[in-house]
C-alpha cells in the first residue's frame, strides 16, 4: 500500500513554448529531493497560440504524472490557476509560473512549513532582478494592498505559493470572477507562513504580462477586497459640498454688500471643469463596481475548459 502524500503543482501556461523545455525538467527533478512524496503536474494552457500545448502533450506521453488542461481561449492567469485547482488532487498544492523566475526548489522549504501545520505558505519576494519601473509598479501595488485592502498583506507580494487541500476545497467552492486568486488565498485567513527569496531575471521567452493586464489586476484587487474607493468618493463628495456651500455664502455676502468686486468667468469655468472631471472619475469608479456585479449576476463560468488530458 502506497502511503506517500501527493504534492500537486499547478503551472498556468500562456505563450511559454520557449520556457516549457526548461520548466518541465526542472519541476520533475523535484522528485529526487522529495522522495517521500508523489508528484503530479497540472499544466493549464490559457489559450496559447504557439506550440505550448503541443509541447505539453508530448511531455505527457513520457510522463504520466503530467495533466494538461486546455482552456477554450485566454481567460487570464488567475482563471487558469482556478482551473488547475479544480483538477489538482494533492494533499498540498503548489502554484508557480512557467518562466522559472521563481525557483521550484523552494517548494522543499515550503513543504516543511506546511508539515508544521501552516495551511498557506507564501514565497514572498525580498527583491527582484527586474527593471526599476517594474519594481516601482509592484512595490506600489503591494503597499496599497496592505494599506487599503488587506491588512498585513506581504509588502513584496506573492504569486508563488503552497496551500493545503482544505484551502483548495474552499477556493473551488467560491468560484469568484474578476479577482486576484492570491489575494483571495490571503483573505481566507488560514494559518500562514512565509519564505523569502529573490525573484530571478527571466531567461527564456518574453513576458505576456502587459501593462493593461497589470492595471486590470490592480482594479480587480481593489474592487474585490476594498471599500476604500467608495469611501474615498464619499469623503471627496462631502468635502466638495462643504467647500461649495462656504464659497456660495462668500459670493452672496460680497455681492450683497459690495466688499469685493466679483470677477466672474475664469473662476466659474475653472470650478465647473474641475467638478465635472471629479464627477466623471467617480462615475468611472462606480461603473467598475457595477460591471463586476453584472458579471457575477450572469453566472457565466470564470473559464471554459476545451480539453483535459489526464
Amino acid at each position: 500500500m502506497n502511503t506517500k502524500k501527493l504534492f500537486s503543482i499547478i503551472v498556468p501556461i500562456y505563450y511559454n513554448e520557449e520556457n516549457i523545455p526548461h520548466t518541465i525538467p526542472r519541476l520533475t527533478r523535484l522528485q529526487e529531493i522529495l522522495p517521500e512524496y508523489e508528484l503530479e503536474f497540472v499544466f493549464v494552457d490559457d489559450g496559447s497560440k504557439d506550440k505550448s500545448l503541443q509541447l505539453l502533450l508530448e511531455a505527457r506521453l513520457t510522463d504520466s504524472r503530467i495533466k494538461v488542461i486546455k482552456l477554450s481561449k485566454n481567460f487570464g492567469s488567475m482563471a487558469a490557476v482556478q482551473a488547475g485547482l479544480e483538477y489538482a488532487s494533492g494533499n498540498c498544492v503548489g502554484i508557480i509560473s512557467a518562466d522559472l523566475q521563481d525557483p521550484p526548489e523552494l517548494f522543499v522549504e515550503m513543504i516543511n512549513k506546511w508539515e508544521q501545520g501552516n495551511k498557506v505558505v507564501m514565497a514572498c519576494r525580498s527583491d527582484r532582478e527586474e527593471s526599476f519601473s517594474q519594481k516601482l509598479f509592484s512595490n506600489s501595488y503591494y503597499f496599497l494592498m496592505d494599506r487599503f485592502a488587506l491588512k498585513g498583506y506581504p509588502r513584496g507580494g506573492f504569486d508563488f505559493v503552497l496551500v493545503d487541500k482544505q484551502v483548495v476545497s474552499e477556493l473551488n467552492r467560491i468560484k469568484e470572477k474578476n479577482t486576484n486568486i492570491m489575494s483571495l488565498i490571503f483573505w481566507l485567513g488560514y494559518s500562514q507562513n512565509t519564505v523569502g527569496y529573490v525573484r530571478q531575471k527571466r531567461e527564456h521567452g518574453k513576458s505576456k504580462w502587459t501593462l493593461s493586464k497589470k492595471v486590470k489586476l490592480f482594479v480587480d484587487s481593489f474592487v474585490s477586497f476594498s471599500y476604500s474607493p467608495i469611501r474615498f468618493m464619499s469623503m471627496i463628495g462631502m468635502f466638495t459640498a462643504v467647500a461649495s456651500f462656504l464659497y456660495g455664502i462668500f459670493v452672496i455676502i460680497n455681492s450683497t454688500f459690495g466688499y469685493i468686486p466679483l470677477q466672474g468667468w475664469t473662476t466659474i469655468i475653472a470650478l465647473i471643469t474641475f467638478l465635472l472631471g471629479l464627477i466623471m472619475v467617480m462615475l468611472g469608479i462606480i461603473g467598475e463596481y457595477l460591471w463586476r456585479i453584472l458579471d457575477e449576476s450572469r453566472k457565466r463560468p470564470p473559464y471554459v475548459i476545451d480539453e483535459v488530458v489526464l
